[in-house]
């Protein structure tokens, strides 16, 4: 009987001291008014390139609506979906937290939150989301003092205009004037079913984020709302077969690809965590709309596609990391890692250049095994001595092969990190053929370099920050000191590119002035890319499946190269044209005193220099370029060549067509047939 009395004592004397902490607590809280007009978070303006407003981010808030102004089906959605017993509890509702508990010890974790709407105002308020007792012990004892101060009605008013609902929407007003281009004044019966969905995860159902999502979410709360009598299991029905029409900027807002991939580095760039900024980037609106647009129009239906288009500084112009950032919020322009197939042969030819090797020097089409590995080209033919400018035009692996075996993988591999590649690179030899993951905008980058004159490029999205008052709290400032190849070697690398535009695999990419690039095309057509600068602008094209998985028909030389064209044509339409700086000089040490040995012997026929029209744009000859085709990893992008167009590159007859075969007869080896002899180590580089 003693200890009863005792234990009644002391919850006698607790509850005096938590009404008289209640009672002091709700004495120093804000008034109404003040938590009003009291702001929520820091708030950031991102401007484009032409200082247009791109983004609101942070704090973003509509009208105030008073509890009259708020829809019935507003309040009773949040009601239902996140506190149902609002009417009848104090702030602390012991009933929600005895089953929070529940499920918690059954499942081992906390499933359910036992949070009134209360205590999520006061969390939201005055508190932090950190999960600690000492911090549920403050929320209550808010909660309760707000109950104290607060009517229920005012209470409700002030969560549904500062809860914070995804998409940097604070309020039911912002948050449908973002998610569905109206004030909340008249919002339907699916569209406060959404809205009030947001509060328990606005990163994952935000509409901005994951449309089905939210959607998926808005049938709970219509469940939630049948469960608590305020409308009828017909109504929930009906709503849910109404198809809520999100805001077109929400719907197609790809600048967030870029916003994400950018705003994150404020974090080393400036210390101010409060107040309101203003970012100023580079990203070109129209630019980013032509992107979007050709990404869009040219991805195979069943694959997705990215692009990055870099400024001769390095500032990102556009950037689309997929089709629909509503559907998808993955950047596949800075994310995923994929093999590049052919385009990687940017830096084995890199490499052959610097070693001495030049477009002219003379090799050898033929077959040839590295330790056991045996590239092959997709027609199965070898075409015998071409130039090096032949053989990067129509992508043939041998020579890249016979390339990386010359100057070593293991020189390559530190050209392409040199060059900007930050994931890891293999030596294999089958490594020239493109075999190592690489991400986009860090291959757009080493293309972007070369289109320097082998000036590094380093890809920023932030020109500078202020404050709302105009001060300036970080300014970029572009770095052109680090040389990554000699001039010479750049302008014979753009050469070359500006050949495989112009005649070879990438002839889609032609947009009537100079272009320089690169084709791509991984196994079985799983990735396709394109790659290649044009009046100081770099664009670097992706299209695949995230599955990995085949995509018929697609090749870097395609779609992908059909998207470059179709992004440049706006993107450089009111850009100078610029032709190539190619006829450069060679150091003393690559020049020999015989031009015989230079030239190779005068009766073995050079390919001829490529005709450039007008503008100064090689004029394509009539051929049919290598189709770069699948094969397995370690054959990398495989391309189609014209025999007809290699003979009359390299001054060679061929001899008469034979005469039809019997089809039963095995084939003859097309290796065996007659060919010219190959070249002697005073005739060019050997093999």
């Amino acid at each position: 009987m003693r200890v009863i009395k005792i234990a009644a004592a002391s919850a006698l004397v607790g509850l005096v001291a938590l009404v008289v902490a209640v009672y002091l607590q709700a004495s120093t809280l804000p008034t109404y008014s003040e938590l009003k007009s009291s702001p929520n978070g820091q708030m950031i303006r991102v401007h484009a390139a032409d200082g247009t407003v791109l983004v609101s981010l942070g704090p973003s808030y509509g009208e105030w609506l008073t509890y009259d102004q708020i829809p019935q089906v507003m309040k009773d959605a949040m009601v239902s979906v996140e506190d149902k017993r609002y009417r009848m509890h104090l702030g602390v509702d012991p009933i929600g937290i005895a089953r929070s508990t529940y499920v918690r010890v059954r499942r081992g974790y906390w499933a359910q939150g036992g949070s009134t709407i209360t205590q999520q105002l006061a969390r939201n308020v005055f508190l932090t989301n950190s999960r600690t007792f000492g911090r549920k012990a403050r929320e209550w004892l808010l909660a309760l003092a707000m109950e104290r101060k607060f009517s229920k009605d005012q209470i409700l008013e002030l969560y549904l205009n500062k809860v914070y609902f995804g998409g940097g929407s604070y309020g039911i007003d912002a948050a449908s004037r973002r998610f569905f281009g109206h004030s909340a004044n008249n919002l339907s019966l699916a569209e406060a079913a959404v809205i009030a969905g947001l509060v328990k995860a606005p990163s994952r159902y935000s509409p901005t984020a994951d449309a089905e999502a939210a959607i998926g979410r808005s049938g709970v709360v219509l469940n939630s709302m049948v469960e608590n009598g305020v409308i009828s299991q017909a109504d929930a029905a009906n709503a849910e077969q109404v198809k809520v029409k999100l805001n077109e900027d929400a719907n197609e807002n790809s600048v967030r690809y870029f916003t994400d991939w950018a705003l994150p580095q404020l974090e080393t760039l400036i210390d101010e965590t409060v107040e309101p900024l203003d970012v100023w980037t580079t990203l070109d609106p129209e630019m980013q709309k032509a992107g979007q647009a050709a990404i869009r129009a040219n991805a195979p239906g069943n694959a997705q596609g990215a692009l990055v288009s870099l400024d001769r500084d390095g500032a990102v112009r556009a950037m689309i990391g997929g089709k629909d950032y509503v559907t998808s919020i993955y950047n596949r322009a800075t994310q995923a890692t994929r093999q590049p197939g052919s385009a990687f042969k940017l830096f084995v030819y890199l490499s052959a250049l610097e070693a001495g090797y030049k477009p002219d020097d003379t090799v050898v089409d033929e077959p040839v095994t590295i330790g056991g590995w045996s590239p092959r080209n997709s027609n199965g033919r070898y075409t015998g001595a071409i130039n090096l400018r032949t053989a990067f035009t129509y992508s043939v692996n041998t020579i890249a092969a016979k390339i990386g075996q010359d100057v070593g993988t293991t020189t390559i591999a530190d050209m392409a990190r040199r060059f900007g590649i930050t994931t890891p690179i293999n030596t294999q030899p089958s490594m020239v053929l493109g075999t190592s993951d690489v991400r986009l905008i860090d291959m757009t980058r080493a293309f972007a370099s070369v289109g320097s004159k082998g000036i590094a490029i380093s890809p920023y999205g932030i020109t500078k920050v202020t404050s709302t008052n105009g001060r300036v709290l970080y300014k970029h400032e572009t770095d052109t000191s680090r040389v990554l190849v000699a001039p010479w070697v750049a302008a014979e690398m753009t050469d070359l590119m500006q050949s495989a535009v112009s005649a070879g695999t990438g002839r889609a990419a032609q947009i009537g002035r100079p272009v320089a690039g690169k084709t791509g095309t991984t196994s079985s057509n799983k990735d396709g890319w394109f790659l290649g600068f044009s009046s100081g602008l770099t664009t670097g094209v992706w299209m695949g499946r995230d599955d990995a998985r085949t995509v018929p028909g697609l090749q870097g030389g395609t779609a992908p190269a059909r998207a470059f064209a179709a992004f440049m044509r706006v993107a450089v339409a009111k850009r100078p044209v610029e032709p190539f700086e190619t006829q450069v000089k060679l150091p003393e040490w690559q020049l020999e005193p015989d031009a015989e040995a230079y030239y190779g012997n005068a009766d073995q026929a050079q390919a001829p220099p490529p005709v450039l029209d007008e503008q100064g744009n090689p004029v394509a000859p009539t051929a049919r370029p290598y189709d770069e085709q699948g094969g397995n990893p370690d054959q990398g992008g495989q391309e189609q060549l014209d025999d007809a167009f290699i003979d009359r590159a390299i001054g060679r007859d061929r001899p008469p067509p034979a005469e039809p075969r019997d089809r039963r007869a095995p084939p003859p080896d097309y290796r065996d047939r007659p060919r010219e002899p190959q070249p002697q180590p005073d005739q060019g580089r050997p093999y």
